[in-house]
This record gives C-alpha cells, sequence and structure tokens, in this order.
C-alpha cells in the first residue's frame, strides 16, 4: 500500500508531544543506568544494570496505546536480554510485508573528561540537545520506533506487522544476538522480515533524512610482545635487552605504514565501487568538510587524505588501524627505571565493507606473528570479527516512501552516505533475509559524539526521524 503524506502535521504534532509530555523523562531516566556492553563489563549479569535498562525500557514499551502489543523481555541463559515488542499488522490492512525495527540499550563507557556541567550518567537538555551517555547511541531507539507505530494509531493509519527489537550487546560486537533473531524469524514465518529498519546510523547533517548505504567491517586483536619473564633496571639492561615497544612498534610497521598511515597489508583492501567514488564526489562538492564530520583536532594537526571526497572514501572505504588499549605499560606516577618484560596492545582495525574479515584476520596474524624480531615471544589473538555491510538497492516504493518523507519532516530530500563504523548484525540479517530491503538511518550527526565524551541527542532530528518511519510504515506493500 502507499499512503501519500497529505497531513505530515498530524504525525509530527502528536510525536513532538508524545516527546515533550514523556518520552524525555523516561530517556533521562535511562541515561542514569550504567548499561555497559558485556565487553566493558564482563560481570554485567550480577551488577543488574542491563537487566534495570531492559525493565525501564520494556515498561514504557508495555504501557504504549498501540493495539494488540506484546511487549516481553526475553533472556536466554547467558546472555544478555532483548526487548521484543510485537505489533500486528492494522485490521484489515493490505500489507503483508513484515518489518523489523532494530535498536540496542547497552551503552560505551564514559572515556574521558566531560565538559563542565555533564556528566555521562545525568541527563542535561540544552534546549534541542539532551546529553548524557546512552541518549543517541542507541538509547532513542525504542521511542523513536514505537513512537512511530503509536502515531500511526492514533491517526487509524494502517500499517503491517511489525517487530521492534532492542539488544543489549551491541557495543560488544552483537555477540548475544544471533539467538534472538532466530526468535524473530520463526515468529515472523517465511520468508521472514521483508523490511529492516535500523536506528542506530548516523547523519551527515540535521536536516534531511539521511540513508546509510555502507559500514565497514571490524577486525579487534590484541599482539603481546615478550622479552622479559620479570622486569629488571634499565639502566643495567637498557642497550642490551631490546624494548618490547619497540619491537611492537616493528611489527606495526608491518601492518601500516607510520608516516602515512596507509595499511600494508593486500587483504585488508578492496576496490572501492563505482557508485560509491561518485557518491563521495557529489556529496563533498554539496557539503565539503562537513561531509567528513567533526574531529576535536588540536589546531596544527593535518587530516590525511588530499581532498574531502578523498577523505570521505578514507572513512567509509579504506581500512585503518588503531591501537585502543595497551597493557604493560605503568602510569606516569609509577613508572620507575624499569625495561619492562612486556607490552600488550590491543588493535582495532576498520576493514572496506566488501573485505571477508576471516581472511583480513587471517593476514593479520600471519603478518604479526612471523619472525619475531630478535626472536621476541609474539603472540597475536583475534578477539572480535564482524563484516561489512552492502545495502542492497532500495526498492521503487523504499526509495519514494523515504523521499516523501524526508521533504515532508525536515523540508529536503532525502540522501545516501556510507559511514566508517560497523553495525554487525546487518551483513548477518543480508544472508539470512536475501529478498529484504533495509532503511538503515539514525541521528548520529554533527557533535553527537557517540563512543566519546559529551554525547548529545538532537531531540528535533529524533522526532522528524520518528514521523518518517512511521510513513515509510504506512507505506510497506
Amino acid at each position: 500500500m502507499h499512503l501519500p503524506l497529505t497531513r505530515p502535521e498530524v504525525f509530527t504534532s502528536y510525536i513532538d508531544k508524545l516527546w515533550e509530555d514523556d518520552v524525555v523523562a523516561v530517556l533521562s531516566d535511562y541515561v542514569a543506568i550504567r548499561c555497559l556492553s558485556p565487553d566493558f563489563d564482563p560481570d554485567w549479569a550480577q551488577n543488574g544494570e542491563i537487566g534495570r535498562a531492559a525493565r525501564l525500557l520494556s515498561n514504557w514499551a508495555a504501557s504504549r496505546p498501540i493495539p494488540g502489543i506484546a511487549v516481553e523481555v526475553i533472556v536466554r541463559d547467558g546472555l544478555t536480554p532483548v526487548i521484543l515488542a510485537d505489533v500486528p499488522a492494522s485490521p484489515g490492512a493490505e500489507a503483508e510485508l513484515v518489518t523489523l525495527l532494530y535498536g540496542h540499550l547497552d551503552k560505551q563507557p564514559p572515556l574521558g573528561s566531560w565538559r563542565e556541567g555533564l556528566d555521562p550518567f545525568v541527563a542535561v537538555r540544552e534546549g534541542d540537545r539532551l546529553y548524557g551517555r546512552g541518549t543517541a547511541d542507541d538509547g532513542y531507539a525504542i521511542f523513536a520506533a514505537l513512537g512511530a507505530l503509536e502515531a500511526l494509531a492514533a491517526s487509524d493509519t494502517p500499517h503491517g506487522r511489525c517487530f521492534v527489537l532492542i539488544e543489549s550487546s551491541e557495543e560488544s560486537g552483537s555477540s548475544h544476538l544471533g539467538p534472538y533473531l532466530d526468535e524473530v524469524a520463526a515468529r515472523a514465518g517465511a520468508p521472514g522480515p521483508g523490511l529492516v529498519v535500523c536506528l542506530d546510523s548516523g547523519c551527515a547533517t540535521y536536516d534531511r533524512l539521511w540513508i546509510t548505504t555502507s559500514l565497514r567491517g571490524s577486525l579487534i586483536a590484541t599482539i603481546r610482545v615478550q622479552v622479559l619473564s620479570a622486569g629488571i633496571h634499565s639502566g643495567s639492561a637498557g642497550g642490551v635487552v631490546p624494548s618490547s615497544f619497540r619491537l611492537l612498534r616493528q611489527l606495526l610497521s608491518r601492518v601500516e605504514d607510520e608516516r602515512t598511515g596507509e595499511i600494508l597489508v593486500p587483504e585488508l583492501h578492496a576496490e572501492v565501487p563505482g557508485r560509491y567514488l561518485s557518491a563521495s564526489e557529489a556529496i563533498t562538492s554539496e557539503l565539503g568538510e562537513a561531509a567528513v564530520g567533526e574531529f576535536p583536532t588540536v589546531a596544527s594537526l593535518e587530516l590525511s587524505g588530499h581532498d574531502a571526497a578523498d577523505r570521505l572514501l578514507r572513512r567509509t572505504w579504506a581500512p585503518a588501524l588503531e591501537l585502543t588499549g595497551i597493557d604493560g605499560v605503568p602510569s606516569l606516577t609509577d613508572g620507575g627505571n624499569v625495561l619492562r618484560p612486556f607490552t600488550t596492545a590491543k588493535l582495532s582495525v576498520r576493514l572496506p565493507p566488501s573485505v571477508e574479515p576471516e581472511l583480513a584476520a587471517q593476514a593479520l596474524v600471519r603478518v604479526l606473528s612471523a619472525d619475531p624480531p630478535q626472536g621476541a615471544k609474539v603472540g597475536v589473538e583475534v578477539t572480535a570479527l564482524a563484516p561489512g555491510f552492502d545495502a542492497p538497492v532500495q526498492a521503487h516504493w523504499l526509495a519514494r516512501a523515504t523521499d516523501e518523507a524526508s521533504k515532508a519532516f525536515f523540508g529536503r530530500r532525502a540522501a545516501g552516505m556510507s559511514e566508517g563504523g560497523t553495525i554487525p548484525f546487518l551483513a548477518e540479517l543480508v544472508a539470512r533475509f536475501p529478498a529484504a530491503q533495509f532503511l538503515v538511518t539514525g541521528v548520529l550527526g554533527p557533535s553527537s559524539n557517540a563512543h566519546g565524551p559529551n554525547e548529545m541527542l538532537d531531540l528535533l532530528t529524533a522526532r522528524r526521524l520518528s514521523a518518517s518511519v512511521a510513513h515509510v510504515l504506512a507505506s510497506t506493500p
């Protein structure tokens, strides 16, 4: 079915009131919950914060005036819970397509110092901005998804059957999600969801609906370089026993050119499809450096890439290496004149969307493990893999609906762009449901700073996005 947007103010007014009267308060309560993802809180089950967040959000979901809605918190042994809301099709609705709307409730750690007046676990509203850990990534998602369905119900607008799934392990690579996707597939019946709406992505600006066309994959590994069984006085051993940190630098130089940041392992690269080359030129010709993103760089820093289009491709279709953690190195206060016995580094490698992460991991381990420098003991362990995502071409009905929604609620046509992050479950869903359509979008735009200090949700964008989702759900065939 296709319902022209003749009265967009019906959705807008309902969703605006819902957020002001209800959502912002509950979302602020959610900010206060330290529901860190399992990778950052190994004792998550005992600490109970993920369960606390699931109860808060599921209780809100169950209270919604959506006809026939059934909300439950599903828990599998040893796995973080999911919230699953099953919303039946409207009586007499023509739509046969089943929609899965996705978000997550687990959070990244606070990370760094937040600016004065802000706290990662205290919601602070400044105009149309709500600050706090998890606001934009991805606490808003359940409110946007169910708010869309509630607006449809309030306006007697028909829609097909919908599942809203909120998981709790996304920031750990969605490592617990698989069995719950099996549950959704079983309930949806063959051929499974025909539309997946993922609300965990980003936007280049806040003035239109942005559709994510691709996402990079990721490879997480640790490398340990050991030279001694115990630390010894640097005055005795310095210059004779090689530094484990120096040897680590040598090994990393096999992977990355330290002068340019170029990745040297061929298996970590992929050819950029022509449509993305064209898209990069088009987006940056309109937005300039804003298409690449905002970064709190020091004033003198020179960014990599020869122009904005090249930087956008480097951020979305090129591999990149970052050292995200290190062990074996004491603090400045505790560090004495000791030649340390080992250095262990945590490596985060972003992979182009079409690279097979398993093949990339094999190549990385091979390169780092071969011929250890000066006979040092080197151990490499891959701890997490996630494939990238290259979205299927949108069907005509979906492209029309997203464009109509963007013009109606944002005032500009919808646009597509690649993102540099990773949403692991999307590639799995493409494999499970090859005929499904995907609408991947989100609110992670300028200054939202997901994963960093001062995370912020642009409330106006969240409300507009929710209204856009409502129109897409009303337009499903």
